[in-house]
């Protein structure tokens, strides 16, 4: 079993994933309501509105979440200690090359549990992107799904997040079979708060991680370039819908292989 770490520098990053997603407003999730989980666990509902399309996002997690602030509340994307930098664009933590603006409003689900959840939309969208505030305690693991880091807080002339600043590492697993495990984790560099946003390419209706730890707590919401009709022009090959889950064999599972392995 073969691990790479790969260390986060913001400007080489961007020179790097330069040619693969260009510049763009991102629509983000508006999210919604409260708890619509009939059962155990948490399910959030959003919805992404596009150009062109209004698109319904549904976040489940069986294991539960720290909390959900769907209006109003904090704002955990502007910068600066305790938000006391405001929202500038020009120097978030949320934005670069990539990503021209933060994420809309203060809405924000903060996760408390280890354990799988995913993320469904309504019809395939194009070149997610992905907040995360306060990634210190835990980390996310994406499992044959690569993606690029794009900002940092702290890093790259961006200001530092709300709860401080710190870098990332990407670590890359081979488990072997063909299988890969995708892995975003504090540095703890520059401090031990990361603030960020890390990008899928490509067309998705799914994405599926896993929680690392039971730390409390640790936010994302998600944005899009735009739906996959939108983005990917219907004269060339429109990349088919993706998942960040392997179909029947379980992310958890594969995570537990690797530890026991090492």
């Amino acid at each position: 079993m073969t691990t790479l770490h790969v260390k986060f520098f913001a400007g080489t990053t961007a020179l790097l994933f330069s040619g693969l997603v260009t510049a763009a407003p991102i629509f983000w999730t508006d999210w919604t309501g409260g708890n619509v989980a009939t059962g155990a666990g948490f399910q959030g509902v959003g919805t992404i509105t596009t150009t062109t399309a209004t698109v319904t996002v549904n976040y489940t997690n069986a294991n539960g979440i720290g909390f959900y602030q769907a209006s109003g509340g904090n704002d955990y994307y502007a910068n600066g200690s305790f938000g006391s930098g405001g929202r500038n664009d020009s120097i978030s933590p949320y934005t670069s090359s990539a990503v021209d603006n933060s994420p809309t409003g203060t809405d924000i689900v903060a996760l408390s549990r280890a354990g799988s959840q995913t993320l469904s939309f309504s019809e395939s969208i194009a070149n997610p992107v992905f907040a995360f505030v306060s990634l210190n305690g835990n980390g996310y693991a994406f499992l044959n799904q690569d993606f690029n880091i794009l900002s940092v807080g702290g890093e790259d002339g961006n200001a530092c997040g709300y709860w401080g600043c710190g870098g990332v590492t990407k670590v890359v697993t081979d488990l072997g079979g063909g299988d890969f495990l995708y892995e975003l984790n504090s540095s703890n560099i520059g401090g031990s708060e990361p603030h960020g946003v890390i990008q899928f390419t490509g067309a998705f209706s799914t994405l599926v991680w896993e929680s690392a730890s039971n730390e409390y707590w640790n936010g994302f919401t998600v944005g899009v370039q735009g739906t996959a009709v939108e983005v990917f022009p219907p004269s060339n090959s429109v990349p088919e819908p993706g998942t960040l889950a392997l179909a029947g064999l379980g992310l958890a599972s594969l995570i537990g292989r690797r530890q026991r392995k090492i």
